[in-house]
């Protein structure tokens, strides 16, 4: 469904890029399928929301607030991204 040209029609008249996985490689959206996880189970599984506009605050809080800058990521040495991006730049 995702390849269908009217799929393909609806994003480029939004000017956007599909990102779909190579052919037989479950490994290309490992990494965001991750941290979608993560956001579920460490969040928005925990929180009950009144409405769209309390739940896009609480989880843009979550990544910025807490997810970006205090989680630790075993990938990253143990260091959270912006530590990571701090001692690489």
């Amino acid at each position: 469904q995702y390849a269908s040209q009217a799929h393909r029609d609806l994003l480029a008249r939004h000017g956007l890029v599909a990102s779909m996985s190579r052919k037989g490689n479950c490994w290309d959206n490992a990494v965001m399928e991750r941290f979608f996880l993560s956001l579920k189970m460490e969040r928005v599984w925990q929180q009950h929301y009144a409405n769209q506009a309390e739940a896009m605050a609480d989880i843009t809080h979550y990544i910025v607030g807490f997810y970006n800058t205090h989680r630790l990521h075993s990938f990253l040495g143990y260091q959270s991204p912006t530590d990571y991006e701090k001692a690489t730049a």
